[in-house]
């Protein structure tokens, strides 16, 4: 037997709602449709009254579940895309993020919100969102790249107290499998080593933890070692991990599949250089997505983001400073 990633976040629901009384899923079409993706397919029999079919505003299931965590619940919704969720800006940024520090009230919300690109799915439907949410103070944005941590970190979000922005990746949906969910035991924050390394070091999150290790992997052949650090969530972002990484290796490249300007990537970059300058043997590198509108046509689409070729031309470009 073996699990997808789709399966890991379906079994994290339905687990969730077996043993929380407070938890109920909101969103469009997850009731008898199952949600756009199947992560919710066939729940409803199990719980008619806890999967709950919304309006499509999602400005109005954000509030919504504002309202129902503020009063006790653990809503999880769902936005049938990410990139919808820029209606629901206020909601989740102005409200669940100020609620607690304005009144000591916790709102225990998480937002699971299908992000990254696919072929073919162009501009609306493919952008990366965990800038945007971790720029803004009271919000923990979790990105994860495994099918353990699809399973157990969205298990761990929903037990927070605090508003979380699930950043699940479509396009890891049902190509990445695992024989199972056993778990590393690592804390929502902590960073990990995928892959170890001594030459230089690819901090990076979510899909593109899977293309920094084929890239290691070719270079592996010509004798590099490069390590990749998986950061699992942007906020809180674990940079102990980061520059131990960067101590042992002396080379840095922030790889992510966001925009380039700003971003996860330059922040770790900015971090890094302010903590561990002394740790550089070169000046660290970004390589992100191309800053234009994500393109619909597949060709186009596959080297709009970075790619195991990119990651590698990149590197060599690191290796030789």
């Amino acid at each position: 037997m073996s699990f997808t990633y789709i399966d890991a976040i379906q079994q994290a629901q339905l687990d969730l709602l077996r043993e929380r009384k407070e938890v109920f899923l909101y969103g469009q079409d997850i009731g008898n449709f199952g949600g756009a993706f199947k992560a919710t397919k066939g729940f409803i029999e199990e719980f008619p009254d806890r999967v709950l079919d919304a309006p499509i505003s999602e400005d109005a299931m954000a509030g919504m579940a504002i309202g129902a965590a503020i009063s006790g619940m653990r809503p999880i919704v769902e936005m049938q895309f990410a990139d919808f969720s820029s209606i629901a800006f206020n909601q989740i940024v102005n409200q669940a993020g100020t609620h607690f520090y304005r009144t000591g009230i916790p709102v225990p919300i998480t937002m699971r919100m299908p992000c990254g690109g696919t072929p073919g799915s162009g501009p609306f439907h493919s952008q990366m969102v965990e800038t945007l949410y971790a720029h803004y103070p009271g919000i923990v944005v979790v990105t994860p790249a495994t099918v353990a941590d699809a399973y157990h970190l969205l298990k761990a979000s929903v037990l927070l107290d605090d508003p979380v922005v699930f950043c699940e990746h479509k396009f890891l949906y049902r190509w990445l499998k695992s024989k199972s969910l056993d778990y590393d035991g690592l804390p929502l924050g902590a960073a990990r080593i995928t892959r170890p390394g001594k030459h230089a070091t690819v901090v990076t999150y979510s899909a593109m933890v899977h293309e920094a290790v084929r890239a290691a992997n070719r270079l592996a052949e010509e004798g590099w070692e490069i390590e990749v650090v998986d950061l699992r969530s942007v906020k809180p972002l674990d940079m102990d991990t980061v520059i131990a990484s960067v101590a042992r290796t002396g080379r840095l490249l922030a790889l992510g599949e966001a925009f380039p300007w700003g971003g996860v990537t330059a922040e770790v970059v900015s971090r890094v250089v302010a903590e561990g300058f002394h740790l550089l043997d070169a000046p660290p590198m970004r390589l992100n997505a191309k800053d234009t509108p994500i393109p619909y046509h597949p060709d186009l689409w596959a080297v709009h983001r970075p790619t195991p070729e990119s990651i590698v031309q990149k590197l060599r470009e690191l290796l030789n400073l």
